[in-house]
This record gives structure tokens, C-alpha cells and sequence, in this order.
């Protein structure tokens, strides 16, 4: 398997962990009942449980993309050292905002981020060239 590829399947194993943490601390802060309920009376999480959603909604923004771009590059054979960077880049940056996210620092949050977002762009201008 590529390493492009290989990103990717991690990044889906991050996804369900993220999906995971995001419904406990749902449950912690909110009960079962309510995570069992029609949640009519809908409640925005507070504190950790908010910061854990607003990350794994910012990996949900960004997954299509990158599944996208990995996908395009292997199956047009666009795959090189560049690519594999790029997916690199994406993966760890994304494992890393995950807990900058959740402890609360903003300054190497973004810079997380864009390091990330970087790799996206690295993989697309290699399919763009």
C-alpha cells in the first residue's frame, strides 16, 4: 500500500477515535439519557466536550479533501516523494491538533493547522503540475 494511502487509513482510524471521544464526553457532561434521547431539548457541549467537537467537526471539514487528493493521485499515477510528504504532513499534523486542540493553546493550534493544511496543498499542486 502507499504511503498516501496508508495516511489515509489512519486518518480514518483518527476520525473514529475522534468520533468515539466526541460522544463520551457528550455522555460525561450530558448523561446517557440524553445521548439516548431524540435530543429535542438539543444541548451544546461546554468546556473539553466543546473543545472535542469543534476539533472533530474541523477534521470532518478537511477529510473529504484529503481523501479526495489522495484518491485523484492514486488513481492517476501521480504518486512521488511530494505526495507521500503531503500525506504526511496532513496525518501527523492532524494527530497532533487533535490534543493542542482539546488543552486549549490557540497559537500552536493554528500553527498546527496550517501545517496540515499545507499538505493538502502540497498534494494538490503536485496533481495541479
Amino acid at each position: 500500500m502507499s504511503i498516501e494511502l496508508t495516511m489515509l487509513l489512519w486518518v480514518i482510524v483518527l476520525f473514529l477515535v475522534q468520533l468515539v471521544a466526541q460522544v463520551l464526553a457528550e455522555m460525561m457532561e450530558h448523561g446517557i439519557g440524553y445521548l439516548l434521547s431524540a435530543r429535542d431539548d438539543w444541548k451544546a457541549p461546554t468546556g473539553i466536550a466543546s473543545r472535542i467537537e469543534r476539533a472533530y467537526f474541523n477534521l470532518l471539514e478537511t477529510l473529504p479533501v484529503f481523501a479526495s487528493l489522495v484518491l485523484i493521485a492514486h488513481f492517476t499515477g501521480k504518486v512521488n516523494e511530494m505526495t507521500a510528504l503531503g500525506s504526511q504532513m496532513y496525518f501527523w499534523g492532524r494527530l497532533i491538533y487533535f490534543p493542542v486542540y482539546i488543552a486549549g493553546i490557540p497559537i500552536l493550534r493554528t500553527l498546527v493547522w496550517i501545517g496540515s493544511t499545507a499538505g493538502l496543498v502540497l498534494i494538490l499542486w503536485q496533481l495541479l503540475i
